[in-house]
């Protein structure tokens, strides 16, 4: 499959899905590795057969809507806004959830792990001396369930791990071979459902601090990215924290919040 014909596809089809091509233009290359073997695993000559196939098979479309779910990410991603999260969010958030015992976070796309892991890695490096008797309880959610199997195994390649400083690294992994196994104390706050930012919110709020990173922002269309940002509010306390990726903005009309840095949005009242 050539570039250009899967580029045509993908500008036909993801409309279809509630998605949109210029999230994709960067990383399609995995996306139309994925649908070429598709299209040969079932016999076909290209896209062009393979939209027949879609018009002839409409439960196809839930198979390629499958293939188009990009898995990209690791441990620390995006230093600028891990800096933020230990050095002000995470504090802010802990002082004023003091009362309650503890801190609830929901981790929306969490691939592999890497993200909700990481953030209960900085907690216990820190946000917990400083608040030793508050508890973090996350929500970890995704669509792919061979994503959600390897985040319950817990092992990643050392690459994955490059920027975490290296002291929390070396505490919170098992060298193995060829992979670092996540150590229990970090693997503890952090429980998995399998979910889609397209439904409604899983069970679990309100919380404290949301993360949805180079997902909903960058892959969805409009309507859904509003959809998506009302779901969050939704189950996010007044002051509350939505964190989004570095290249991505809340679509305009999104309800109820007020940007507090790059990438960070309040969760404000009426």
């Amino acid at each position: 499959m050539n570039d250009a014909d899967c580029v045509q596809f993908l500008q036909w089809a993801l409309p279809k899905l509630g998605l949109r091509w210029a999230g994709f233009r960067r990383v399609r290359r995995q996306v139309c590795r994925r649908i070429d073997a598709r299209c040969r695993g079932l016999g076909l000559d290209g896209v062009r057969a393979y939209r027949d196939y879609l018009a002839d098979r409409p439960a196809e479309w839930r198979e390629l809507d499958h293939l188009c779910r990009v898995t990209i990410s690791r441990f620390g991603r995006d230093r600028g806004i891990w800096s933020s999260l230990v050095d002000e969010i995470l504090p802010a958030l802990a002082a004023a959830a003091q009362a309650r015992g503890s801190l609830s976070a929901w981790s929306a796309g969490c691939g592999a792990g890497e993200e909700p892991y990481s953030l209960a890695i900085a907690w216990h490096f820190a946000v917990a001396p400083r608040w030793p008797r508050l508890a973090l309880d996350v929500v970890a959610t995704d669509v792919d369930d061979n994503q959600l199997a390897r985040a319950a195994r817990a092992c990643y390649p050392r690459g994955a791990l490059r920027e975490l400083p290296d002291p929390w690294r070396d505490a919170a992994f098992e060298p193995g071979p060829g992979v670092d196994c996540l150590r229990a104390p970090f693997r503890a706050p952090v429980r998995f459902e399998r979910h889609d930012v397209r439904t409604p919110p899983p069970p679990g709020g309100p919380f404290d601090l949301v993360l949805c990173r180079n997902l909903a922002f960058t892959y969805l269309a409009e309507p859904a990215q509003r959809a998506a940002a009302a779901s969050f509010r939704s189950v996010l306390r007044d002051h509350g924290v939505l964190v989004v990726g570095v290249h991505e903005r809340l679509p305009d009309g999104a309800p109820r919040f007020s940007p507090r840095a790059r990438s960070v949005y309040e969760a404000v009242g009426p």
